[in-house]
């Protein structure tokens, strides 16, 4: 019987939009085989008061199709179809199916995208696992803002997502100055933004005559982990199936003008070409499946200082658009490399020790002295970065695949038994430093000052919840240190 420790911190998960979809559904639906009949399955359903039955392969367990009491009443009462007749005759098939380890959000994304109200999830060999559904999901990207969800999908043409981009923007500055909350915040944004995105790609990719093979866009950094504020650059890359590097490289030609197209049409839109590169037009990350393990086995093998930095960007890798299992793999594959690396993982943490607190010995305020912004403290640099790296660390370590910060330490924290006060301390405390970041962007006037605070000009609330935040980088640092650069 586990402890009150461990059902708080699940009752914690089990609201998260980035908690893996798996830890979220409750029950098993109904399932049939493909050769029940109509009027069978609805007994099940009416026996068993679901609002669904999914249709499997009886051997395989494979996903055949569904039956929803939507489909029911118009195929049956009003085309007039056969009770006697095999479910396999009305099923919906074509299936939309999501990994078992995937999000909620990601769920949530396909759900409104798509406009369906259940997703079959699925195991990694494409078996059947669960069904989830809209009342599964406490909240939705287009909850609050329908009209500007149902205006992205229904755009035909960049000039109108331009539009649309800045309306995103308009929408997360009001609920900023409500003072909803970061995650709710941020899981907004993200949800919006990758709607946004999601159409963007579609409509570019439908100007280009792309290569015949598995192919995935790939996001990273704060898009990678959902938690992009309203001052974010792009990064991105690009994942293709190849059989050799011959083919690797011609394939790699054939993509990159269609993803110099895109990382265009998102600059239009608010999101800046990334200063350092990190696109998919770019041909270093343009790659083969078989080139990015050999990126990634570089930076494990010999931890330089550019491979730490390209770690803190790439190894947040999700999938946004395309055949999804190409990053689903290749993340499987690095969370089941990269603890065989301990000179690796002990460089990453010897890395996120360079952070200097900005409290002083007595937990007052010490600023940076920069010429430009005196007396601020960088709510990234100084704030939120330590708990991201720590938390990196940690789903490398404990392979978990997870990209979100907040979702990275709560399972890790899970995992390790740590009491509940203290994980949902740590968490709020990443929370409240990027509210502050959010406030920060919407009214600061200079872009550069986008991240910086001038404590004196936060109420005495939050000032006193900023020092006691980032107290709490101090404890996680602690424990860094104690688990992998023991004495």
């Amino acid at each position: 019987m586990p402890d009150s420790s461990t059902e708080q911190a699940q009752s914690v998960a089990s609201f998260s939009p980035y908690a893996a979809l798996r830890h979220l559904v409750r029950g098993q639906p109904p399932t049939v085989g493909p050769a029940a009949s109509v009027r069978e399955t609805l007994l099940l359903l009416e026996r068993m008061r679901a609002d669904a039955v999914v249709v499997l392969d009886e051997g395989s367990r494979m996903p055949l199709g569904i039956i929803t009491l939507q489909d029911v009443v118009r195929r049956i009462a009003i085309e007039g179809g056969d009770l006697q007749a095999p479910i396999a005759t009305v099923m919906t098939s074509g299936l939309i199916t999501v990994p078992a380890d995937g999000s909620a959000h990601q769920a949530s994304v396909v759900m409104v995208r798509r406009g369906v109200r259940h997703l079959v999830l699925t195991e990694g060999d494409g078996s059947y696992f669960n069904l989830v559904s809209q009342a599964d999901l406490y909240a939705l990207p287009g909850a609050q803002n329908n009209d500007l969800v149902s205006s992205i999908l229904a755009a035909r043409d960049i000039h109108t997502l331009v539009c649309l981009a800045g309306q995103i923007r308009r929408f997360v500055a009001r609920l900023v100055a409500e003072r909803v909350s970061a995650d709710a915040l941020c899981h907004r944004l993200s949800s919006l933004n990758d709607l946004l995105t999601l159409q963007v790609i579609e409509l570019v990719a439908g100007q280009f005559d792309l290569p015949y093979v598995h192919w995935c866009w790939l996001v990273f950094g704060s898009e990678g982990r959902l938690e992009q504020t309203l001052a974010t650059d792009q990064d991105n890359g690009l994942i293709f199936a190849a059989d050799s590097d011959a083919e690797a490289a011609s394939l790699r030609e054939a993509f990159l003008p269609f993803a110099r197209a895109v990382n265009e049409a998102l600059d239009a839109c608010g999101f800046p070409l990334c200063k350092g590169n990190i696109m998919a037009s770019n041909p270093q990350w343009c790659l083969s499946a078989d080139e990015w393990r050999l990126a990634f086995s570089g930076w494990l093998e010999s931890p330089q200082p550019e491979a730490l930095l390209n770690s803190s960007i790439f190894f947040d890798l999700r999938a946004l658009y395309g055949q999804e299992s190409l990053t689903n793999d290749l993340r499987r594959w690095l969370l089941e490399s990269a603890s065989s690396y301990p000179i690796f993982m002990r460089a990453m943490v010897e890395n996120t020790m360079n952070w200097q607190s900005p409290l002083n010995w007595w937990k007052g305020f010490r600023y940076d002295d920069d010429k430009d912004f005196p007396h601020t403290i960088d709510l990234k640099k100084h704030g939120t970065r330590p708990f991201v790296d720590a938390a990196r660390i940690y789903a490398l370590a404990r392979q978990i695949p997870d990209t979100n910060t907040a979702e990275r330490l709560r399972v890790s924290g899970e995992k390790t038994g740590m009491a509940a006060y203290e994980l949902t301390g740590m968490i709020d405390a990443f929370h409240h430093i990027q509210r502050l970041r959010l406030e920060q962007q919407v009214n600061s006037r200079d872009a550069t000052a986008s991240n910086r605070v001038n404590p004196d000009d936060l109420h005495e609330l939050d000032r006193l919840i900023l020092k006691e935040s980032l107290k709490q980088v101090q404890n996680l640092q602690k424990r860094l240190i104690r688990e992998y650069m023991p004495t």
